[in-house]
């Protein structure tokens, strides 16, 4: 992890850059599999799993039994703690339920705007070493809630064909049927265009490796709407010298060891917190099973002193993490000054793992910068928002002649003409 003393402002730029990934070639293979899988529907998702998950199907979609089988090889406490996650999970979504409210703009003339749900939406969660069941709750619980219609599960499967219990069992437990294995680009391929077996959506949502991210990205390009921008998970911890450096140390590694491509930041004003938090670093990454993982991400990563907390968070906001951590004892003396942040997290013992799992906020979040301008999953991102306006007699007397003025005024004759009509008829009556 690379430590920067105070740049300059003027080196801030090239410091919030993430790794580069290679694009050209990545392009190139992704629409292969995209067409493929548009032509060849799911003779090309068989082939797909043989040769990348490295096992021949007899059938793409999950039936009764593997669910019921899943249940059985899921720990008590296990379901137990995916069930006070569920909880949590569902409180602070319910809480995102707008209340209908019909707006009188002017007297006669009522106007409001009703939440429905996307009718049919696609998951992708991610398996092989880490098999992210939690995601499942993050976007099946909002789907749900929502009022979706269809709900579609892709999840990859393992070598003997099947999808990781602890997926199935969660699945199952908020109430999605529909889930099928086919992994990578090609799940999301067959979401979009719909195979003999998967059915096609309108919005696709989950996290998941380069491959599934520009699958994403291109098939958003074709008219299939996609949750946000993703790319590498990312965390940004601000520390100064009430901080707890093996704190600190974790929340960078928690981050670190999901994937070579991770990158964490730590901001302090204490050059002596820096220190004892990398020598925390060392002495926990040494413990880790994905060590290996982990020390690549730390390479790409960066330990930044500055001048006080107030340049941190001014850092931060440049930088734009997917999840900031103010591990300070004042941190929330902070909040109004952050502008840019997927979620954020006050305090020693407010650890990303809170929001990852259980806390009940979503850990579906924007990453690479795009947290300035994008928000994190909610129940907002499956329902579509449609507005109505109903005008009696009194309210188009009332507005109409504004209406036919700016009409006439863009050159727009029959919009005019519609109001126009209208007021004589109600002056004839």
């Amino acid at each position: 992890m690379k430590v920067y003393k105070n740049p300059n402002k003027s080196e801030w730029n090239a410091l919030v850059k993430r790794p580069i990934l290679e694009q050209a070639s990545l392009d190139a293979i992704v629409i292969d599999i995209l067409e493929d899988v548009k032509k060849n529907k799911d003779n090309a998702l068989f082939n797909y799993a043989e040769k990348f998950d490295g096992v021949q199907l007899d059938s793409i979609a999950i039936d009764a039994s593997e669910i019921e089988s899943a249940k059985t090889l899921v720990s008590q406490d296990l379901k137990d703690a995916i069930t006070l996650a569920k909880q949590n999970i569902e409180i602070f979504h319910k809480s995102q339920i707008e209340k209908e409210q019909i707006i009188e703009t002017t007297k006669g003339v009522k106007c409001w705007r009703k939440s429905v749900g996307i009718e049919k939406v696609g998951l992708y969660i991610p398996g092989g070493s880490a098999p992210l069941f939690s995601t499942i709750l993050m976007l099946g619980i909002p789907a749900k809630l929502a009022g979706c219609k269809e709900v579609v599960l892709c999840s990859p499967p393992n070598k003997e064909g099947n999808i990781h219990p602890a997926i199935l069992y969660t699945a199952n437990l908020v109430g999605i049927t529909k889930i099928y294995k086919a992994g990578g680009a090609q799940a999301i391929a067959a979401m979009a265009y719909g195979t003999e077996t998967i059915p096609q959506v309108y919005k696709i949502f989950g996290p998941g490796n380069q491959f599934v991210t520009k699958a994403k990205e291109l098939i958003q390009q074709q008219g299939i709407a996609i949750d946000m921008p993703a790319g590498p998970s990312e965390v940004l911890v601000i520390a100064d010298q009430t901080s707890n450096p093996a704190f600190v140390a974790a929340d960078l590694l928690s981050q670190a060891e999901h994937g070579a491509d991770s990158q964490v930041i730590l901001l302090s004003d204490d050059e002596d917190m820096i220190n004892k938090t990398l020598q925390e670093l060392d002495k926990q990454l040494n413990l880790l099973p994905r060590k290996s993982i982990a020390e690549k991400a730390l390479m790409v990563s960066r330990a930044i002193l500055l001048d006080s907390i107030n340049e941190c968070i001014e850092f931060s906001n440049l930088y734009a993490p997917e999840h900031l951590i103010i591990a300070t004892d004042n941190a929330s003396g902070y909040i109004e000054q952050i502008t840019n942040a997927g979620s954020v997290f006050l305090g020693k013992y407010s650890c990303e793992s809170a929001g990852d799992y259980a806390s009940g906020t979503n850990h579906t979040l924007p990453t690479n910068g795009f947290a300035r301008n994008y928000s994190g999953v909610s129940l907002d991102s499956f329902v579509k928002k449609i507005t109505f306006q109903n005008l009696n007699t009194e309210g188009l007397k009332t507005i109409g002649p504004a209406i036919e003025l700016m009409a006439e005024a863009e050159g727009l004759d029959a919009h005019k003409n519609a109001v126009t009509l209208r007021l004589k008829a109600i002056n004839n009556v």
